[in-house]
């Protein structure tokens, strides 16, 4: 203590900095180690935003159907803390094409873009000793919101020799009484897999088998370029309940529009049981 004032003593989460280089981190830092002077030019190919190319272009149809909201001075109240009505039918009409089973706006919580999502579905499955199942090639906001969330994250491995597929035996042998959840990302981010309808099924099996939800990031839902087309996880909700999450960000070419879901696909109402999962999403999600 100098001049009767106290010393600073401020220490931030250490657990968050488990994960503080993620993907842009160490693109940063290959950025900062260039040699600008060299003469040789140099392509970013971690570009993650399609917007900012003049080729990809936002549809005047959605631009028009968010003006004439705004002149219509329906929305500027506060809506409900799921996202209006409207807006989670249409993500619920829109999903339910590619499913087995319908989904209804009550499925669907919307959020501030996809990483609110992932935020509020950690969030509403920890408790204490709990943890959950990620591929330790995964978008790196999961460890960060995990930790976040006081939330032991134990990581399996993707199969390059098999298109990045999930090791089951190793989600097998990592889960425990205590494991809620297993996270996967197809499209993948940032291996660029799509699996297939067959490795999809044998996921759910073996959360069936644990006992335990999936946590499926769909963000780049549909963007396929390979021979694997695009099928989203909630197709096996029947055999384990999915919680999907997504965004209009990447197949919309809307970044900046910052509006995601998060979507209960649980057709045997299997979450249905647990009260402290819905009140904990409707507590956090998004005005």
């Amino acid at each position: 203590m100098e001049n009767g004032l106290r010393e600073w003593h401020f220490h931030g989460n250490e657990e968050l900095t488990v994960s503080s280089t993620s993907m842009r981190g160490f693109l940063h830092i290959l950025r900062e180690s260039l040699n600008k002077d060299d003469g040789r030019p140099c392509f970013n190919l971690g570009q993650g935003d399609p917007s900012a190319f003049p080729s990809f272009q936002t549809s005047i149809i959605a631009q028009d159907a968010v003006v004439d909201s705004l002149r219509s001075q329906k929305y500027n109240s506060y809506s409900q803390s799921v996202g209006i009505f409207p807006a989670r039918g249409a993500v619920a009409e829109n999903l339910s094409q590619d499913l087995p089973h319908r989904l209804s706006a009550e499925d669907v919580y919307l959020t501030i873009g996809c990483k609110q999502a992932i935020e509020y579905i950690l969030t509403a499955v920890a408790r204490p000793n709990a943890s959950i199942l990620l591929s330790k090639t995964a978008y790196a906001d999961y460890d960060v919101k995990a930790a976040y969330s006081h939330l032991e994250v134990r990581h399996f491995d993707l199969l390059p020799e098999k298109g990045w597929e999930v090791d089951l035996e190793a989600v097998e042998a990592l889960a425990d009484d205590n494991t809620v959840a297993m996270v996967i990302v197809t499209p993948g981010n940032p291996c660029g897999n799509v699996y297939t309808r067959q490795h999809l099924n044998k996921v759910a099996e073996t959360a069936r088998k644990l006992g335990i939800l999936v946590i499926e990031d769909e963000v780049y839902g549909h963007l396929s370029f390979g021979q694997n087309p695009f099928v989203p996880m909630g197709v096996f909700a029947s055999i384990a309940p999915v919680v999907t999450l997504g965004s209009i960000s990447k197949r919309w070419i809307l970044p900046g529009w910052r509006l995601g879901w998060l979507v209960i696909n649980d057709p045997n109402n299997i979450l249905g049981i647990n009260i402290m999962v819905e009140q904990r999403l409707r507590l956090h999600a998004s005005s």
